[in-house]
Formats: C-alpha cells, sequence, structure tokens
C-alpha cells in the first residue's frame, strides 16, 4: 500500500486549484503526529460522529417536535442528507469532500432542543444576561471547548477550515453574528451552506405532506415543485428529490458561471473573493424563495407548529430559570471546565438536551420545587 504522504499528494493532484487540499491545510490548534493511513479530515469526521453532541441530534427537532411520527426528520437525518449532498457536490466540483462532509456534519451540533423555537427562547434568555446565543457559534464552541479527544487539551482539536466554516455557515434561517476572520469562506464551506437549504426544502415538503399540512396540489402550484413533480412523475420518484435534482444542477451551472467570471483560479483567490461563488442562478434563486415562501406559510407557520414550538420556547426558559436558581452537578462542572458565567453554564447545558430530556428535567424540577420535604 503507497505510504500516506503518497496517497495524499494523489489525492490533491485531482483537486481543482481552488480547493482546499488535504495535505496543506491550516492546521490544528494543537499539534500532533500524522495519522498512518487517514488523510486529516477523515481523522476529524471521525471525532465529531463519535461524540456524544452528535448522537443526541437524534432527539432534537428539526420542524417537528420528536415522538410525534418516527419518519419525520430529526436534527440527526437532516445532518446526515446535508453531508450527502454536501459530498456529491463537493466530488462534482473537484472539492475537497472530506472537508465539506465534516463541516456539513458539525454545523448543527449547537442546535438546543425544539429547534429554531428552542434557540429563539435561548438567545433571548441570554440576552437577560448580558450575552446571546446562536446556533452556528455554539458548534464552533463544542468542537473546541465542550467536547473532548485528549486529556491533554480542551475541545477535538479539528482543523481549522472546519472552524471557520462553521462560523460563516449562513441560510436563510442561519445568521451567524460571530465574525471571523476577514477572509471569505472556502468553496467547501459555501457548498454546505446551499446543500443545507438544498436539503431541507427538500425533505420540509414531504415531511409537510406527510403531516397532511398541505397537498401535493397546492405546493405544485408553485412553479418550481411543478417541475420538480413532472420530473418525478415519469420515474414514480419523489418529489423531495426531484427538488434535490433540480436545485443542485442549476448549482452546478451557476457556480460555474461564477468561478469564470470572477476568474478564480486558486485557493487564495477563493479567500479574497467579494461575492459567494457557490450560488444559484437568479432564476433559481427567485423559484426558491417562491417555494420558501409557501412553507413558510403553510408549515413552519402551521397552528399545530406554532403550539409545539410555542411549548418548546417555554420549556427552555422554565429550565434555565430552574436551573439557575438551583444549579445541580453538572452544571457546576460545565462552568468549572468552561471558567464561565453561571447563565452560560446553564446554557451549554440545556443547548446540549435532547426534546424528551429537557422535558423529563424540568418536570423533575418542577415537582423538586414544590415538595417541602425534597431538599431534607
Amino acid at each position: 500500500m503507497p505510504h500516506i504522504e503518497e496517497r495524499i499528494l494523489q489525492a490533491d493532484s485531482l483537486l481543482a486549484p481552488y480547493a482546499v487540499k488535504h495535505g496543506n491545510s491550516l492546521g490544528r490548534a494543537y499539534e500532533e503526529p500524522g495519522d498512518a493511513t487517514r488523510f486529516p479530515f477523515q481523522r476529524d469526521r471521525g471525532r465529531i460522529v463519535h461524540t456524544q453532541s452528535f448522537r443526541r441530534l437524534k432527539g432534537k427537532t428539526q420542524v417537528f417536535v420528536g415522538g410525534q411520527n418516527d419518519h419525520h426528520r430529526t436534527r440527526l437525518t437532516h445532518t446526515l442528507e446535508v453531508s450527502g449532498v454536501s459530498r456529491d457536490i463537493a466530488r462534482t466540483l473537484r472539492l475537497n469532500e472530506d472537508l465539506a462532509e465534516c463541516i456539513a456534519l458539525a454545523h448543527d451540533l449547537g442546535h438546543p432542543p425544539f429547534g429554531h423555537a428552542g434557540e429563539a427562547a435561548l438567545n433571548g434568555w441570554m440576552q437577560g444576561h448580558g450575552a446571546s446565543f446562536e446556533h452556528n457559534t455554539q458548534s464552533h464552541r463544542i468542537l473546541t471547548i465542550l467536547e473532548e479527544h485528549s486529556s491533554h487539551h480542551k475541545g477535538l482539536n479539528v482543523n481549522y477550515e472546519i472552524l471557520d466554516g462553521l462560523l460563516k455557515h449562513r441560510t436563510p434561517f442561519d445568521a451567524p453574528q460571530t465574525k471571523t476572520r476577514d477572509r471569505s469562506p472556502s468553496l467547501e464551506a459555501q457548498v454546505v451552506d446551499l446543500a443545507d437549504e438544498i436539503a431541507y426544502t427538500a425533505h420540509d415538503c414531504e415531511d409537510g405532506l406527510r403531516a397532511a399540512l398541505f397537498t401535493e396540489d397546492a405546493v405544485t402550484d408553485i412553479p418550481l415543485a411543478a417541475r420538480a413533480r413532472q420530473l418525478a412523475e415519469p420515474r414514480g420518484t419523489s418529489l423531495r428529490g426531484s427538488l434535490i435534482h433540480l436545485l443542485v444542477q442549476d448549482l452546478y451551472m451557476a457556480t460555474e458561471e461564477q468561478l469564470v467570471s470572477q476568474r478564480i483560479t486558486t485557493l487564495d483567490a477563493v479567500y479574497t473573493a467579494k461575492n459567494p461563488l457557490i450560488t444559484f442562478s437568479v432564476c433559481m434563486r427567485k423559484e426558491l424563495d417562491t417555494l420558501r415562501e409557501f412553507l413558510w406559510k403553510n408549515m413552519y407557520n402551521h397552528p399545530h407548529v406554532l403550539q409545539h414550538n410555542e411549548t418548546g420556547k417555554q420549556t427552555v426558559l422554565a429550565l434555565c430559570d430552574a436551573l439557575l436558581l438551583r444549579p445541580p452537578r453538572q452544571v457546576a462542572i460545565l462552568q468549572k471546565r468552561t471558567s464561565g458565567s453561571p447563565a452560560e453554564a446553564v446554557k451549554d447545558y440545556v443547548a446540549g438536551m435532547t426534546d424528551a430530556y429537557a422535558q423529563t428535567q424540568l418536570t423533575l424540577m418542577t415537582r423538586t420545587s414544590a415538595d417541602p420535604h425534597a431538599h431534607r
């Protein structure tokens, strides 16, 4: 078998000149010896998927609260779908698949329970304590502080390109407040941004149909969904799959035009580009925005979804208040490990919870506070 360095050189030779190379990354915060067989980003992928934070994604809301239906997406299944789309796009564009996959697998690690409703509640609570909460920043915090790979340092010690990609992750749902270095994101990070939007738009259509929030005839009144349906019917395949196909094919065409028009021939040119390079065409962006407006009206703002969102918000707020008033051992440990404030330790603890665990913990703490003999 060829030596690892030879294999890395061979792999790098197949990448586009503007891709992040396997053998010439920005490195890690703490130097460590190379692996005998795995490329650097392959090692990072393993570290991410073996974390407790990654496993807990299976119990966190995507749109529908967990437990309502076994077939609705969870934060974990969404992450896996984003990872798959990211790898497909990266391979076609001759980008670094391993890096794109790592960013995709880690991009939602910081999501709290109850989806974006839980995130809004946690952000509001933290603002009352002089700080804020944003799940991309929390994902970065998980990889650099909260999870552990070695007893010699905090965090997983993943490569900087992954951390940079998380802090610059932007979709219509995600708008990080934290500013990193002035340079633009890598193409691999930009791929994950659009793969995220592609994945959740397509699978939310499928989940909304399954939950009977709208009909197929209703959604296919939207031009993009109508074209997807027309593409799917002769093959008997899903609306979801055809939506992904249309969006990805448009991305390839529009991205190629951007790379040529902006004369992108090196990685440095990517980092200094003023505008996104991985993109949809203007026409596709308009069509996609129209479909997303339909989903906002008929799914995300559906009374059934809003009711559960409000329950989730109140659960997060009540839990944070209770934990700050009577911090359990886990919160004390987090505060000591991170040298942060009590409120920040509560935030870290709650953000890591699954929906079910948050509900159970609030019930237990409520019962304890109501029992006059509980502390005897």
